[in-house]
């Protein structure tokens, strides 16, 4: 593949398909996530779905079209998506008597249910969440970061007042955060958007960021206060405790099929993948050694030994192609960003061990057969560490305190800058025509400092420094 060095983009587009994780579709910006690929995001899926419903959260599902009319209640929403719109006009062999939107996301359709369902305080807080796909089409279209179609998971809640939405939209980011670091091993970085960056329609959004390895920023979650806007526009009210009619708070929030991008572009280098062993569709492969008496030899062990990892919990597959080589097999497990490989041969076998390597270690060591379960279990979990350690030490490393504008227009050329911000949407708009940077996050973390604008020299508008960066 193209060295990440030379041409970054290029090793990205080159891996997802060499690595079997995606194929084209010939409708522009669209992609088939291949079994591989899926494996991936059934793994993060279950997870978060997990998380979700821990905080009594419960899944439901609404349709894919939407009324033209629906979205023209949210003015600032549909200015902020209408570039990206799919319409349906004609269905049935007839034109429509109203254009129908494929949805881009579903805070309109389902401000429509929730209006049908909430009547009292006592409804409330309503937990929603939907599994789903949407549609935005896409300019400049890259696998998993940017399609026309993508799937996602997208949260919306109503609520009593202010204090409860934003203790939800707040708690939503959070497991957000400990996907990324936990199960991802992406050390995100969370923070509020500034009002130029906001979701349309949100009175408040704020976001998970990434580093990848080339130092751009990907945005990986997003959650958003969205006040009464939306609620007004679909008359969500309740009655509350003293019969007064009140329009709820509502919230939504969301991570999709993106954060398997982030993944590739946190952690793979220029032999291809690397996965964190929580989100490996494989976490160890059984490379068996050995051709015609020696691999009928072999692989039943073989088969045995993964037998008795899979029941300790260890996702583990045998490479039994017989018409590949074992060093095909190396490589082609290596591309694929296993964890963990093992080699077993007769010779191996005479010995009751077998040939461990690691996916970023030089050399291999051999494991006991009889121990391999418990041994293969600390390997993974200290990899799963490594990766999340890894990739800290290169945000960190790329990541500058800066006062000047030089010093900016150097940090974010290969990675992000802090800085302070006089929060003027024309000078943001400059910041970003001269560098291609924007301000990814407010910072939740960070001690209050006062300064002045890198760009302008103006009073800072937010009280401590921003994170700027490039970004896919």
């Amino acid at each position: 593949m193209t060295p990440q060095s030379e041409d970054f983009s290029a090793w990205y587009n080159e891996l997802v398909f060499k690595a079997e994780l995606v194929d084209r579709w010939p409708v522009r910006g669209t992609m088939v996530i291949r079994p591989y690929g899926y494996r991936i995001w059934e793994l993060l899926q279950a997870d978060i779905d997990r998380r979700i419903k821990e905080t009594g959260h419960v899944n439901a599902y609404f349709p894919l079209l939407i009324p033209e009319s629906y979205l023209q209640r949210e003015a600032e929403h549909v200015e902020g998506f209408s570039p990206e719109l799919a319409v349906v006009t004609h269905a049935g062999g007839k034109e429509l008597e109203e254009p129908l939107i494929v949805r881009p996301t579903s805070e309109t359709v389902i401000g429509e249910m929730m209006a049908k369902w909430i009547s009292s305080h006592r409804d409330l807080p309503m937990l929603l969440n939907q599994w789903a796909n949407v549609v935005r089409w896409e300019l400049r279209p890259r696998m998993f970061l940017r399609t026309t179609e993508f799937l996602w998971q997208e949260g919306h809640t109503a609520h009593v007042d202010e204090a409860d939405a934003m203790r939800e939209t707040l708690a939503s980011l959070d497991i957000y955060v400990k996907v990324a670091r936990e199960i991802a091993a992406m050390p995100v970085v969370d923070g509020e958007k500034t009002p130029g960056e906001r979701f349309p329609g949100a009175v408040r959004t704020y976001t998970v960021e990434g580093m990848m390895r080339d130092g751009r920023a990907l945005q990986s979650g997003t959650s958003h206060y969205l006040g009464t806007n939306f609620a007004k526009a679909f008359n969500i009210q309740y009655t509350a405790e003293n019969d007064e009619q009140e329009y709820c708070h509502t919230t939504s929030w969301g991570m999709s099929a993106r954060m398997i991008g982030g993944v590739i572009m946190t952690h793979g280098d220029d032999k291809g993948l690397v996965l964190p062993p929580l989100l490996a569709p494989y976490q160890v492969v059984i490379v068996p050694i050995g051709r015609g008496d020696q691999a009928d030899q072999v692989l039943p062990p073989a088969r045995e030994l993964a037998g008795r990892l899979n029941r300790a919990g260890i996702r583990t597959h045998v490479d039994a192609r017989t018409q590949l080589s074992p060093g095909f097999k190396f490589n082609d497990w290596e591309l694929r960003g296993v964890p963990i490989r093992l080699e077993l041969g007769p010779r191996d076998l005479a010995d009751g061990s077998v040939l461990m390597s690691t996916r970023l270690g030089e050399g291999k060591s051999p494991v006991s057969l009889d121990s391999a379960p418990a041994r293969l279990k600390f390997e993974l979990t200290a990899f799963q560490n490594l990766l999340l350690q890894r990739a800290t030490d290169f945000r960190d490393s790329h990541t500058a305190t800066v006062n000047s504008w030089e010093e900016f227009v150097e940090a974010v050329r290969t990675g992000w800058a802090l800085a302070f911000h006089c929060g003027q949407q024309e000078c943001e708009d400059d910041i970003k025509a001269a560098t291609s940077a924007t301000p990814r996050a407010i910072p939740t973390e960070g001690a209050p400092e006062e300064g002045v604008c890198v760009r302008c020299n103006m009073p800072s508008a937010y009280g401590k420094r921003l994170i700027f960066g490039r970004a896919y």
